[in-house]
């Protein structure tokens, strides 16, 4: 097992000697001016696309940012496999250049515990002082604010964050869509979506900003790479963040994620703690929405659909009829590539946690059949094999579904296991009532299906 060191640079200028606390780990720097001393690896050209939008962020929200990228750096380019003692858990320091090093002093044993609830890992901080010529990295905008843009929501080409942005839509709000992608079926399916968006709802104009931003091995080579990715919503969420700043006053960011897949249960022993995602978990949210106010970004978290099923997502969709001509080019699978395999185009599987509540949302609250391309198109067309990936997770939801059905008070209880539900103590009934009601939708999709040992 091998700690991992990952410096963050801001051109020639940064020239601060760093000591690394563990001397004896692997040490990377990364630069994240470009050779015309621009911000790099997509962060620039996030802020070239609100300053063409009359907007400029805070010099907070870069700082959060930068600190972001440097997450998703370590948890993208470190493997679990070669460096954990357990199996899972990394140790990485990241040293990060800011415009307050002082408030983010304060504020690292804080982040450290909000980004070990969220990834598993122990992160450590420290920071220092931005080089004197890039005290602000913001350009101030030259044309006025786009008037009428009113709240931020995050759109990652999913179903649900489909439904976010039609509803808000409809409703009568003007939000700025906020995309973050880095692999290709990510960034088609926005692209896509994005563009019947605006077809359907010309006026008021749509706006949007998409944002490209990873590291391959030619940012860091660190030789490895690893697939979970389970700090991936702390950088989407800085990025909205980002965003909500430049409107220089309070901002809703709306997180749209329904109920089930927020809390993210368990379904069984051996996705408990960190291996279960914890995206859009409450109480990962409430932690995010203390360090902003802490760092003063004026933008909080919101997810109106927290106590939704994906199916009563679907259902009471504003606009269903659009959804329905559009809903096939939505992206939920978590690694469509693997269709690939089977000598398939990326497609979704249909098999894995997301695929399954997604196919179980459709059959509840579409009303016509489902027109997604799936890699299994149907499940009970043969007995599912539980040692081998299509049979694995339906198992699981057919297990907690019986579960349910006998003893219903046990959500109560369950709700509890991905982490503490303690900044919202009135909601506690109604995340336990989602969660049943989420099982039990996808186990009606599961009926007629078997899955058994291989």
């Amino acid at each position: 097992m091998r700690r991992f060191s990952l410096v963050g640079r801001l051109g020639p200028d940064d020239k601060t000697r760093i000591a690394i606390l563990q001397r004896d780990s692997a040490a990377y720097e990364i630069d994240f001016l470009n050779a015309d001393r621009r911000l790099d690896f997509g962060i620039g050209h996030a802020l070239d696309q609100l300053r063409s939008l009359g907007l400029a962020p805070s010099e907070a929200a870069v700082d959060l940012v930068l600190v972001a990228a440097l997450v998703n750096a370590g948890d993208t380019r470190v493997s679990r496999a070669a460096n954990a003692q357990d199996g899972w858990t990394r140790e990485i320091d990241l040293y990060a250049p800011v415009s307050d090093p002082m408030r983010w002093a304060e504020l690292s044993g804080e982040l450290e515990a909000l980004l070990k609830f969220l990834t598993g890992d122990r992160w450590r901080f420290f920071f220092r002082a931005r080089p004197k010529r890039l005290s602000s990295l913001v350009e101030l905008a030259e044309n006025l604010p786009l008037d009428g843009l009113d709240e931020v929501c995050l759109f990652s080409g999913g179903l649900d964050s489909l439904i976010g942005a039609i509803d808000l839509i409809k409703s009568g709000r003007r939000p700025l869509l906020v995309s973050h992608y880095w692999d290709a079926e990510t960034s088609k399916a926005q692209t896509y979506l994005l563009e019947r968006l605006e077809r359907r709802f010309p006026i008021p104009e749509i706006r949007s900003i998409r944002i490209r931003l990873g590291f391959d091995r030619n940012d860091l080579n660190t030789g490895e790479t690893e697939e979970t990715q389970r700090g991936r919503s702390f950088l989407f969420f800085a990025l909205a963040s980002l965003a909500a700043s430049s409107f220089g006053k309070p901002t809703t960011v709306n997180v749209p994620e329904n109920g089930l897949i927020a809390l993210n249960v368990p379904l069984d022993p051996l996705r408990f703690g960190a291996l279960s995602t914890r995206t859009a978990h409450p109480y990962f949210i409430a932690g995010m929405n203390r360090l902003l106010r802490a760092i003063d970004v004026e933008a909080t978290l919101v997810n109106r659909y927290r106590h939704k099923t994906k199916g009563e997502m679907t259902a009471s969709c504003a606009d269903r009829e659009f959804l329905k001509k559009v809903v096939a080019n939505s992206m939920s699978c978590s690694s469509p590539a693997k269709a690939r395999y089977k000598k398939l185009s990326p497609r979704h599987c249909g098999y894995c946690v997301p695929c399954l509540i997604r196919r179980a949302s459709l059959k509840k609250g579409l009303g016509t059949a489902d027109p997604t391309l799936y890699t299994v198109p149907v499940l009970s067309a043969q007995a599912l094999l539980t040692n081998k990936a299509e049979g694995q997770d339906v198992r699981s939801f057919q297990l907690m579904a019986d579960r349910i059905k006998k003893r219903p008070e046990l959500a109560k209880i369950l709700v509890h296991k991905p982490g503490p539900l303690m900044d919202a103590p009135s909601e506690v009934a109604a995340y336990a009532d989602v969660f049943g009601r989420g099982v039990l939708e996808v186990a009606v999709l599961l009926r007629g299906v078997t899955a058994k040992p291989g």
